[in-house]
Order: structure tokens, then sequence, then C-alpha cells
């Protein structure tokens, strides 16, 4: 083997999760139902955008569904986005729509990292959905922005550090934030959270609203 033949940096992941929808403000479960961003949202990821215009990206990828797609255009990087459909929301099935506090009148104990949702996905399925994009991801190298939702980037996050798919109920992510999964440069393949939940000034100090 040549020595000086160096391996490709592993990949770092840019998760976004889109800005404001009207389900989003009101705390409705928001899986497949295809609705966009208000015009809060739409600022939302506006003054995001700044903040990922100096990242060269060597690879862009969202959501096939409308509030995704609108985040990537206004925090233009829609030139070179390729749809991937893995990084869509967790299917509520009969919970979509519905609100925690409406859910939990009829299932007091209810949560969807443990539970699931009927009709929709199972924790399981959530987390091999994640799993197998996390496996492709991985084949990259560079700089990867991800236009995605709020409880499948925490099931995506809980992931990626190898921590059961449960866990992820204990990560909260607020409209049009920034995190990053990287990598510890001081462990060979110990994978980090490096970056969790940020968003500039005014927009930074919201309550989560992914409930």
């Amino acid at each position: 083997m040549n020595a000086n033949v160096t391996a490709d940096p592993p990949p770092i992941l840019y998760l976004i999760r889109h800005g404001q929808t009207a389900w989003s403000l009101s705390g409705q479960h928001t899986g497949v139902t295809d609705i966009p961003l208000t015009a809060y949202g739409e600022d939302e990821v506006r003054a995001l955008a700044p903040w990922l215009q100096d990242v060269a990206f060597a690879h862009v990828l969202t959501s096939p569904l409308l509030r995704a797609r609108q985040t990537c255009i206004l925090a233009g990087l829609a030139d070179s986005v390729v749809i991937e459909p893995d990084l869509t929301e967790w299917n509520y099935g009969q919970y979509e729509g519905l609100r925690t506090v409406d859910i939990r009148r009829e299932r007091p104990d209810w949560a969807i990292f443990r539970d699931g949702a009927p009709g929709g996905e199972s924790p399981e399925q959530t987390g091999a959905r994640a799993d197998r994009l996390i496996g492709r991801l991985s084949a990259l190298s560079g700089n990867i922005a991800l236009f995605t939702h709020g409880q499948f980037a925490c099931s995506l996050a809980t992931r990626w550090i190898g921590l059961d798919i449960v866990e992820g109920a204990h990560l909260a992510l607020n409209t049009a934030t920034l995190s990053i999964l990287g990598h510890n440069p001081g462990t060979v393949g110990l994978r980090v959270i490096g970056l969790w939940n940020a968003a500039p000034g005014r927009f930074a100090d919201r309550d989560p609203a992914n409930r």
C-alpha cells in the first residue's frame, strides 16, 4: 500500500429541521400530511441560511415533503438537491394530526419513541430506516446537508451515536435549526453529536414544537 495515500475523511452530517408550519405551531403530529411553511417559518429559514452559505456541501438531500423542500430552497441549497425518501418524518398513522395531549387522554403513558403509532411506524421500523440511511451516508465523504423533520432527525441522531431508538425521547428539536453529526477526531470510528438544536438570534429561544 502507498503510504502517501490517505482515506477520504468521514462524512459530516448537517441536519436542518424545516421551518415552522401551522401544525408544528399547534403541536399536531405531522407525518405524511404535506403542508407548507408559514410566513414565520419562511423567515426562520432565511435567518438560518447564512450559517450554511459558507459550507462546501458535497451532497444535499431532502425529504420529499413540501415543508422540507421549501426549507432547502430558502436556505439556498436547492441547485444540487436530491430527494431522499428515508428523510421523511415518522409515519404517525392513526395519530396523524393529533397532539400528544389528545393522544394521552386515551393512552396516558404513550410515548412515540417507545410505543410508535398505530397504523404508522413502530420504533423498530423508524430505527431501521435511520440505520439504512446511515449506512448509505457512511459510504460518502465531505459535508452532507440533510433537510428533514423533528422526530426523524432525533431518531437519526440517536442511531448515529449507537443508542437504542427509545433514547430519542431525550432529544428536542425546534423548527429551522441546525444540528451536526460527526466523529470524534481523537477516537477512530467514534460518532458524536457535535452541535444540536442551534438557531440564530431571536429564533434560538423558542420552545421545541416537535410534539
